[in-house]
C-alpha cells in the first residue's frame, strides 16, 4: 500500500513549527506494518490543491494534516472539494458538537467556525474531541479511477494524535490487510561510523533472506535498523553484536544517557561530573534522564582555573605548567569529582572548543577526558575533535558517557 503523507502550513515553510508530524505518522504506521512513500509539506494556499492531486494520483492513501481551521487560509476541505469535484455541505451533526464543545467552556462560537462544520458529500466525519475541527476520511471509491483513500486531519498535535490512533488507524488496518507487521529492531552504538559497519557486516547482512538494514548517523553515534521476520532480525542481531561488541550502547531504542542512567540503578552507584569546555552538558543529558536524581550527585562547571583548584583540588603548579588541558589536570578534576562529589564513579573534560585558544601543540579541538571509579586507577584519554564548537561539545559529552558506560562493565 503506497501512502503519500502531505503537511500543510506556512509556518511549517517559514520554521517557526516544527514539523514533527513525518516522524510520528511515520512510527505509528510501521507498527502497523505499514510505511510513508512521499512526505510533501507545503504552504497554506494554492500549493495544497496540487499537492492533493498528486497525492491522489499517486498513493493509495493520502493523509493531510492542516488547514481545517476557521481562518481563511484554512482551505484543505476546499483543496480536496476542487481535486474530487465534489459539494460540500453543512454536516448538522459536526455543528452541534461543535456548539457543544464550545458551550462546555463558557464561551460563545463565532460565526466563522461554522465553516469547520464544512464537509464533503459522502465522507465520513472523524470526531475531535480535544478541539472545534473535526477531521474527514474520504474512501477510495470517491476518488473514482484512482481509488484513493483520503484522510484530512487538524494541525494541532493535541488534536490529530487522538484522532489518528482512534479514527485512522482502524480504517487503514481495513484497508491493508496486514495480519502480521514485520520485526523492527534499532540497536545504538558509538565510538565507531558507518564505514565500519560497511566494511565489516554489510555482506553478511545483505546475505540474509528477508532482511533490510539502514543506518543513521549522527555526532558521535549510528544507529543501526534491522527490519524482516524475528528469525533474520536475530540472525543479523548475533552479527553485528558479535563485531562490535563494545560499541553497542543498547538494542531497546535507548540513548546513551538513558543507559549510563539505568546501569547506576541496577549497581547501586552514583556519578559525579567535572566539566571544563563542555560547560555542563553532560551533566545536562545525565539529568534529563527520568530518575536521574538516584545516581546523579554532582555536577562541577570548573571553567576557570581557580575553580579546578578551589572545587576539584587540582594542583596549581600543574595548571601552570601543563595547562589547564592537559592530562594530569583530566586526571585530577575526575579524581575530585570522585572525592568531593563522594560518588563511586566520576567523569572529567577540559579541552578547546574554538574556535579560538588553540596552539600549534593543543590545537582547537583537543580534549582530555578523565574517568575515576572509586577502588581503581583513574584513566585518562586523548582525543580531537575538530568540528566547530557545538559540535565539539556534543562530541566531547558523548564521548564522556560513553566511558561512564565503559566503566560500569557495559
Amino acid at each position: 500500500m503506497r501512502i503519500e503523507l502531505l503537511t500543510t502550513g506556512t509556518e511549517l515553510m517559514l520554521g517557526t513549527t516544527q514539523n514533527t508530524h513525518g516522524a510520528w505518522i511515520g512510527q505509528r504506521l510501521f507498527a502497523l506494518g505499514l510505511r510513508v512513500d512521499r512526505q510533501i509539506t507545503v504552504p497554506d494556499g494554492p500549493p495544497v490543491v496540487e499537492s492533493i492531486r498528486l497525492g491522489i494520483e499517486d498513493g493509495d492513501v493520502l493523509i493531510v494534516t492542516g488547514g481545517l481551521g476557521p481562518t481563511s487560509d484554512d482551505l484543505t476541505r476546499e483543496a480536496l472539494s476542487e481535486v474530487l469535484g465534489v459539494e460540500m455541505i453543512e454536516d448538522e451533526g459536526a455543528l452541534r458538537t461543535m456548539e457543544e464543545f464550545f458551550a462546555s467552556r463558557g464561551r460563545r462560537m463565532a460565526e466563522v467556525n461554522r465553516k469547520q462544520a464544512m464537509a464533503l458529500v459522502g465522507a465520513d466525519i472523524l470526531p475531535n474531541p480535544n478541539g472545534t475541527a473535526p477531521g474527514l476520511y474520504v474512501p477510495p471509491r470517491m476518488s473514482g479511477e484512482h481509488h484513493c483513500a483520503v484522510f484530512l486531519l487538524p494541525g494541532p498535535p493535541r488534536e490529530m494524535y487522538p484522532m489518528f490512533d482512534a479514527e485512522v488507524v482502524p480504517r487503514l488496518e481495513a484497508l491493508a490487510g496486514i495480519e502480521k507487521p514485520p520485526e523492527m529492531l534499532e540497536l545504538k552504538f558509538v565510538g565507531i561510523g558507518e564505514s565500519d559497519f560497511h566494511q565489516e557486516v554489510d555482506a553478511q547482512l545483505k546475505a540474509i533472506a528477508g532482511l533490510e538494514h539502514g543506518y543513521c548517523a549522527r555526532l558521535g553515534e549510528v544507529d543501526l535498523r534491522l527490519i524482516g521476520s524475528a528469525e533474520a532480525v536475530t540472525e543479523a542481531q548475533t552479527i553485528i553484536e558479535d563485531t562490535f561488541a563494545q560499541q553497542l550502547v543498547s538494542s531497546d531504542g535507548a540513548i546513551l544517557e538513558e543507559v549510563v542512567v539505568r546501569l547506576l540503578k541496577e549497581q547501586g552507584k552514583s556519578v559525579a561530573t567535572a566539566e571544563s569546555c563542555t560547560g555542563g552538558l553532560i551533566a545536562a543529558r545525565l539529568t534529563d534522564v527520568s530518575g536521574a536524581s538516584e545516581v546523579f550527585r554532582y555536577g562541577f562547571v570548573t571553567y576557570a582555573n581557580e575553580a579546578k583548584r578551589d572545587l576539584l583540588g587540582v594542583n596549581w603548579e600543574d595548571l601552570l605548567e601543563h595547562g589547564a588541558v592537559s592530562e594530569p589536570v583530566a586526571r585530577q578534576m575526575a579524581e575530585g569529582a570522585l572525592r568531593v562529589g563522594e560518588a563511586e564513579v566520576a567523569v572529567a573534560v577540559t579541552g578547546i572548543a574554538g574556535p579560538t585558544g588553540g596552539t600549534e601543540s593543543k590545537p582547537v579541538g583537543t580534549v582530555f577526558l578523565g574517568v575515576a571509579v572509586k577502588g581503581e586507577e583513574t584513566k585518562v584519554l586523548k582525543q580531537f575533535h575538530p568540528w566547530g564548537r557545538e559540535a565539539f561539545k556534543r562530541q566531547v559529552s558523548q564521548a564522556a558517557l560513553n566511558l561512564v558506560r565503559r566503566a560500569l562493565g557495559a
